[in-house]
């Protein structure tokens, strides 16, 4: 999917468990973006991960979850103003939710259709727009 050289500076992940999205409300800190409003599990580079391993850590240091590899089964790089950030796409069944634990950012998580994060107004608007293009993709 991507390399371990490129430059990029962080990952997101739109994990479905069973039909639903797991979403994280972030902390209602008034330093960060979109304070208060729902995230999806991902963040920062560190070293020199790839973008997948990138995904993954802050998968499991956000909700607890430890994923293989081959969860991801649709990737994409766009560039941001803080540069390059890649977004995937991965699923796992519904029961997978009784083993997420919410980590130490955050204010709590919860399932929620995609197309309705896509459309909720506390939405990380450019990770809704990046959800959009996968659900059209999975669709097609």
């Amino acid at each position: 999917m991507a390399r371990a050289d490129e430059d990029f500076s962080g990952a997101k992940l739109a994990l479905f468990l069973g039909q639903d999205l797991l979403v994280i409300q972030r902390d209602d800190k008034p330093d960060i973006p979109y304070p208060g409003f729902w995230d999806l599990p991902g963040g920062g580079r560190e070293g020199r991960e790839s973008p997948e391993a990138c995904a993954l850590r802050e998968t499991e240091e956000e909700a607890g979850l430890v994923l293989q590899p081959d969860v991801l089964v649709w990737a994409r790089s766009y560039q941001r103003p803080r540069g390059r950030v890649w977004f995937f796409a991965g699923h796992l069944p519904a029961a997978v939710a009784r083993q997420v634990k919410l980590g130490d950012e955050g204010q709590r998580w919860r399932l929620m259709a995609p197309e309705t994060y896509c459309a909720h107004p506390l939405a990380v608007p450019h990770f809704a727009e990046r959800l959009r293009e996968y659900l059209v993709v999975r669709a097609a």
